[in-house]
């Protein structure tokens, strides 16, 4: 028998001789996914070149959670907190409500903003641009875009935009000589405000906490942390694959939208701080103590007393109390200072008694009344369990009183 060849022992064996079995090669799956194929945008033409934008438009009677967009209450007592009546005079219109997403958070040259949300009102509705650079060199042209769609605004409104983003954006409009386009705006950081008017009620007063605790809208399963942003952008910028850049487009218009929203909710709170709708106390305590400041003594009283009828807890609504006092003492009304006074030192309050012994030492000239609520005072410093500074600020304070009416009584 003559000898096979080896094609055909590879045969006898299963083996295929050549490629004409062979399937064509399959096409290696799409990695990479542009920001165009992500979000439905388009490019805008300024004259350092083209800049990505996407935008939405929400209606006026748009609710963010429990809050609609419009309409804003009148701005004056706002004006006067920001300390710019300038703003009290301003169409909704002439507000652009603006936050970055940035390549870091310690500022400085080396951090620039590869995403800007921008908002305005305006033809009846609420538009919203988000300016995205796809690469650090196309920032001239997101910063021409942006400076044409702020053009007709006259005040920006911000979280944290005194402190972070107008610094940043300067400096970035600066470094390409390219003037700056808000620089004579009137400003409303909100943040500061919402410290004011939160920071004994709730325990953070970041934007998304605010939004889901004060706006009622919390968020979706799109939202991304706003710390992993400078990595996904950087990601992006390695890879070249943008889907993970939709969940920062949604956590930027969330922010834009929640600002609009804040906005029409703190300037209600401002303009009538006695509305039924503010259902919490230590919201009308806490406006109460801005009013005062403010000046508008006649209106903080009344807020005291209101949100002190609210059912506080014991914690707060003491000191709401003695700040109450204090108020009707330099608003004149001695007679409710002291019933104040003496309704807190029948609960143990060393305040109390001591501007008990100064009312009746100073103003009704009773030096054997004043002692005995001198003393009264100096008992329950030694019976409460206090900081020792305290102790020893009280017992000085309260000694000298002592001595100086016993001396008077002789």
């Amino acid at each position: 028998m003559p000898a096979r060849s080896l094609a055909e022992k590879l045969k006898s064996l299963g083996v295929t001789i050549g490629t004409s079995d062979l399937l064509p090669p399959q096409p290696k799956p799409k990695t990479v996914v542009t920001i165009e194929e992500v979000m439905d945008g388009r490019y805008i033409a300024t004259r350092a070149g083209d800049t990505f934008v996407y935008e939405n438009h929400y209606p006026l009677d748009y609710r963010h959670g429990v809050v609609p967009l419009c309409p804003i209450a009148p701005l004056q007592t706002l004006a006067q907190w920001a300390k710019d009546m300038r703003l009290a005079d301003l169409p909704l219109e002439a507000f652009a409500f603006l936050d970055t997403e940035t390549s870091g958070l310690s500022g400085g040259t080396g951090t620039y903003a590869f995403m800007v949300g921008a908002g305005r009102f305006e033809a009846g509705t609420f538009r919203l641009l988000q300016f995205f650079m796809r690469d650090p060199g196309e920032e001239p042209a997101l910063l021409e875009a942006l400076a044409d769609f702020l053009a007709p605004a006259q005040a920006l409104v911000t979280y944290n935009g005194k402190a972070f983003d107008a610094p940043l954006l300067v400096t970035r409009y600066s470094l390409h000589n390219i003037p700056i386009p808000f620089k004579d705006y009137s400003h409303v950081d909100l943040l500061p405000l919402a410290r004011r008017l939160w920071r004994d009620r709730l325990p953070s007063r970041s934007l998304k906490y605010i939004e889901e605790n004060v706006l009622g809208a919390p968020r979706s399963s799109q939202e991304v942390p706003g710390y992993e942003i400078p990595y996904l952008y950087f990601d992006y910028l390695r890879s070249g694959d943008a889907r993970p850049l939709a969940g920062v487009f949604y956590h930027n218009a969330m922010d834009i939208v929640a600002l609009a929203a804040l906005l029409k909710h703190v300037s209600h709170m401002l303009a009538e701080p006695l509305h039924e709708s503010i259902q919490h106390g230590l919201d009308r305590i806490a406006l109460a103590k801005l009013f005062e400041d403010l000046g508008k003594w006649d209106e903080a009283a009344r807020l005291y007393e209101r949100g002190l009828e609210d059912g506080l807890s014991e914690a707060d609504f003491w000191p709401a109390v003695q700040r109450l006092s204090i108020l009707q003492r330099r608003r004149g009304d001695l007679a409710e200072a002291v019933r104040l006074w003496e309704k807190a030192a029948a609960q143990g309050h060393v305040y109390a008694c001591v501007e008990l012994a100064k009312h009746h030492e100073h103003r009704l000239k009773d030096p054997v009344e004043a002692l005995r609520w001198a003393r009264r005072a100096v008992e329950l410093v030694s019976e409460q369990d206090i900081p020792r500074y305290q102790y020893r600020h009280w017992m000085e304070e309260l000694e000298h009183r002592r001595e100086r009416l016993e001396g008077k009584i002789g």
